[in-house]
């Protein structure tokens, strides 16, 4: 069942719809709390909170944009809720297994789980050396899979903005990467 229609089983009050919801977002929710928090326990603890506010505002959804949209500006403005109330630093990284979805677009099909853990390594380890604001692009584009149009307005900024900002963090991930692993490119 599509994200949307369990929302809308949801919204008439069906608990196993909620649950079913839950354990399809789940790992998505916790996985960017992870990246932004980099506590597995801050980050189990405003996962809780989103999806809290997630059922609260489950009425307040239209359904007019994406609900995995919807769903991501919560986590990451509870985020952020955490953050400026402990004065801590976002660094936005993660490793593969504490999000099995970080660098699932990297993944090379036929690769062997040594080759995905190392390839991950490489991943998390460029991502810890990038400038914030690209961290986050990667992270909200690449890694969670929204739409352009869909971080811009998460973020309040211009479509354009999106795409340039987007277009500078895989070109500087790629330098990271390289930098890292010269062989990366070859």
């Amino acid at each position: 069942m599509e994200l949307e229609a369990l929302v809308a089983h949801c919204k008439t009050g069906d608990e196993s719809a909620w649950e079913a919801l839950v354990r399809r977002t789940q790992g998505r929710v916790f996985g960017l709390c992870f990246h932004y928090l980099r506590d597995r326990e801050e980050a189990r603890e405003v996962a809780q909170e989103t999806f809290i506010r997630i059922y609260r505002g489950l009425d307040s959804f239209d359904g007019s944009g994406s609900f995995l949209a919807w769903s991501v500006r919560i986590a990451r403005n509870c985020c952020l809720d955490r953050i400026r109330k402990q004065k801590i630093t976002p660094t936005f990284g993660a490793t593969e297994v504490d999000n099995p979805d970080l660098g699932r677009e990297f993944v090379e099909p036929g690769e062997s789980f040594v080759d995905t853990h190392v390839r991950h390594e490489l991943l998390r380890r460029a991502l810890d050396s990038m400038s914030a604001i690209n961290r986050e692009m990667i992270l909200l584009k690449d890694i969670q899979g929204l739409k352009q149009r869909e971080i811009a307005d998460m973020l309040s900024i211009p479509l354009g903005t999106v795409k340039a900002r987007s277009n500078r963090a895989r070109a500087e991930l790629a330098d990271r990467m390289l930098e890292l692993d010269p062989s990366y490119g070859a």
